[in-house]
């Protein structure tokens, strides 16, 4: 119930930074975004931690209560409650990234050609050179948009799933039946992890550290500089 697949978090972080490649400075503010632009990646991943260890409490209710107990019952049905709102917490919070992923799918649009323009070189040309960097990076961050979004419809389906499958408990249609399992969690998280191999946010974006640049952080100036400078 507790398996933890990294590619959950990995909308998160590449959404975060897209938002600093692709929108200039001026650009990024919690009105445009929904939410306050440096924080985009922590937030959803914090709540992600957080329904993770409410799932761990209530699981950890469940495993240590012996049937033999006289108040077992009780503690099943407590436990089972808690991991529910886990897994509650867990939907809205990867609803809410999805509906603000989706929407800055379509608004993100208008800063296309500005894009172009920041990264220097030819229009024309799939690749760029970031600035301070030797190596190469597809300008088409558009496609790895609809990869995010992608992967936030899959693991919706398979959150939704787990929700229905722990509701229904062990006697329910779910349990019994292995081909849910395959179709609802298998299919969805195969797929989903194949687009971040194929579409390797590395490929795209120039700054995956843990810490971005000052630079592309507070203002584009020196990045739009050194792009025009190396594109010469």
């Amino acid at each position: 119930m507790l398996e933890r697949v990294s590619s959950i978090d990995l909308p998160f972080y590449t959404q975060g930074r897209i938002v600093y490649h692709v929108v200039p400075a001026a650009a990024r503010t919690t009105k445009f975004l929904w939410v306050p632009p440096r924080f985009v990646t922590p937030i959803f991943v914090v709540c992600d931690i957080i329904a993770l260890l409410t799932q761990l409490y209530g699981a950890v209710i469940v495993s240590g209560t012996q049937v033999t107990d006289p108040d077992a019952a009780s503690k099943f049905a407590h436990g089972k409650e808690v991991v529910l709102i886990g897994l509650g917490i867990q939907v809205a919070c990867f609803g809410l990234f999805s509906i603000i992923a989706i929407r800055f799918h379509f608004t993100s649009k208008r800063f296309a050609e500005t894009f172009n323009q920041r990264m220097g070189g030819v229009p024309r040309d799939p690749y760029f050179v970031a600035g301070g960097q030797k190596r190469k990076f597809k300008r088409d961050w558009e496609t790895l948009l609809w990869v995010v979004n992608a992967a936030c419809v899959l693991v919706l389906v398979r959150t939704v799933y787990r929700i229905c499958d722990f509701a229904l408990g062990k006697t329910g249609y779910i349990e019994e039946n292995e081909w849910c399992a395959y179709v609802f969690d298998a299919v969805p998280m195969l797929p989903c992890i194949a687009l971040f191999i194929y579409y390797h946010p590395a490929v795209y974006l120039p700054y995956l550290g843990f810490r971005l640049p000052k630079h592309v952080r507070q203002n584009q100036a020196d990045y739009m500089a050194s792009n025009v400078e190396m594109s010469r």
